[in-house]
């Protein structure tokens, strides 16, 4: 048993060295060079600071989102990337003109709302019902239709702050799907408490999921405290009649764009590095935090990269996402027109959740390239970056292209407070600390330079595919 722990030891310490081993010192001091360089800037505050200025919201679809398109394709350009391009990306749209909520019994009271996105517009002078009150999907899916056939369906499930944002995904089940079983069951509406963890009294908006031949709902989300309220106006054991108002509607298809710029390798420009993040964002607050800053932030690294003296072995992409928050369009179009060419995509990296700092790197790739990861966290770990599990999903724009086996990479950014302000009227360019962003940029470059200069491929497409059978069997 000591002979065979002593030869496992051994082992283990090889697989540390040749993951040490793996880059060459110049390629080394040059991450450091990043690393120090973008945490002496303002990791891309300015780019930020302008996209909020001069655009503002921009949701997918309108005239804001093609103002952005061009601001992007000018900012790109101006910085001086080798390619800049755009690439057509084609969706249905919404959009909103108000909404009101309202309780008309026991009491009166406007409560703060924001129509779910898709909601179709009530009847002109809205629907007024009684309530009834349901935990959560997984009870609405259960309850009777006769107990919800001619009501507003209102679900008060709570969201819980959460380091990763693992919280959210349970929590949304509520806006995306809660309209689509509601109206299988009858009901008239459909009203939740805002999927996001501020007592503020801002709602919450987000998307909601639908089929052509499905009956849509009027959905709005209230604000947390209109929510207690309303709970507790429910647990006084009278009914509750409530009045929705919702003026919106869902337009013909429109093309917006992808917005890619290229940093050309010089060894092996064919191969790709691609750092992305998404352009649009929804109609209220300035889109500062969801997605401004990871605009600022894969800008801020690609800039860093492209004043270099030395070219990246590997050419490295900037991805601008167009139509992420109405249903991932863009990635849907990226991965559709890329995937056949996946073996020579060497990385997905999304930074979308906001600018808290990054605490842990996670990656999906092929064994031979863990050590790989391994190797560049050690030059993450200066900026308090850990190593996480060998999985990842790359980034929201980048889910439509993990069927297909792309690598990918998360840089784990700190969300505890992220959804105090995700989707709300008080998502502005105050939320952000130009420090985080700054340590953000840095974890960025460091990435993008080291991936682009791996000895190893991390295994994009059949090979990545095949590994994860491998293991499933």
């Amino acid at each position: 048993m000591r002979l065979i722990l002593s030869a496992l030891l051994i082992i283990a310490l090889s697989m540390e060295t040749r993951a040490a081993d793996l880059f060459n010192e110049r390629d080394l001091e040059i991450a450091r060079e990043l690393r120090e360089l973008a945490m002496s800037r303002d990791g891309g505050f300015d780019v930020v600071e302008d996209l909020t200025t001069r655009i503002g919201p921009r949701l997918a679809g309108t005239e804001d989102d093609a103002r952005a398109v061009a601001w992007a394709v000018d900012l790109l350009n101006d910085l001086g990337f080798d390619r800049v391009w755009k690439e057509p990306v084609t969706f249905p749209t919404w959009s909103r003109n108000f909404e009101r909520v309202r309780v008309t019994s026991p009491v009166e009271q406007r409560m703060e709302a924001l129509a779910i996105g898709y909601s179709p517009a009530t009847p002109e002078g809205g629907i007024e019902a009684e309530v009834v009150m349901l935990d959560d999907l997984d009870a609405l899916i259960a309850a009777e239709p006769e107990d919800v056939e001619g009501r507003i369906v209102f679900i008060r499930n709570r969201m819980e702050r959460s380091r990763d944002g693992s919280s959210y995904g349970p929590a949304v089940q509520a806006r995306a799907r809660g309209a689509i079983v509601a109206a299988e069951k009858g009901a008239v509406g459909v009203i939740i408490r805002s999927i996001g963890t501020s007592t503020n009294r801002f709602a919450h908006t987000g998307g909601m999921r639908f089929d052509l031949g499905q009956r849509r709902l009027p959905a709005a989300a209230i604000s947390n405290p209109d929510a207690d309220q309303l709970e507790r106006l429910v647990g006084l054991g009278e009914p509750v009649r409530l009045q929705m108002e919702i003026d919106a509607q869902k337009t013909e298809a429109y093309t917006s764009h992808n917005v890619i710029a290229e940093i050309t390798g010089a060894k092996y420009p064919e191969k790709i590095v691609a750092l992305g993040a998404h352009l649009d964002s929804w109609d209220v607050g300035t889109g500062a935090l969801d997605d401004g800053a990871g605009i600022a932030i894969i800008t801020e690294a690609g800039r860093l990269i492209l004043d270099l003296e030395q070219r990246p072995d590997r050419s490295i992409h900037l991805i601008f996402f167009a139509a992420e928050e109405i249903g991932l369009w863009g990635g849907r179009a990226w991965a559709e027109k890329h995937h056949e060419n996946f073996e020579n995509l060497q990385l997905g990296a999304e930074s979308d959740f906001g600018a808290g700092p990054v605490y842990e790197i996670g990656a999906r790739v092929v064994d031979e390239a863990w050590p790989v990861i391994k190797a560049i966290q050690r030059e993450l770990e200066p900026l308090g970056i850990a190593l996480g599990r060998r999985q990842a999903s790359g980034g929201p724009d980048f889910l439509p292209s993990l069927p297909h086996g792309l690598a990918v990479v998360d840089l784990r950014q700190d969300g505890t407070t992220y959804f105090d302000y995700h989707h709300t009227e008080n998502d502005t360019l105050d939320k952000i600390d130009p420090d985080d962003l700054a340590q953000n940029a840095a974890a960025y470059a460091v990435l993008a330079w080291l991936a682009a200069q791996s000895p190893i491929d991390f295994g994009s497409g059949p090979a990545l595919l095949e590994q994860e059978r491998a293991s499933a069997d």
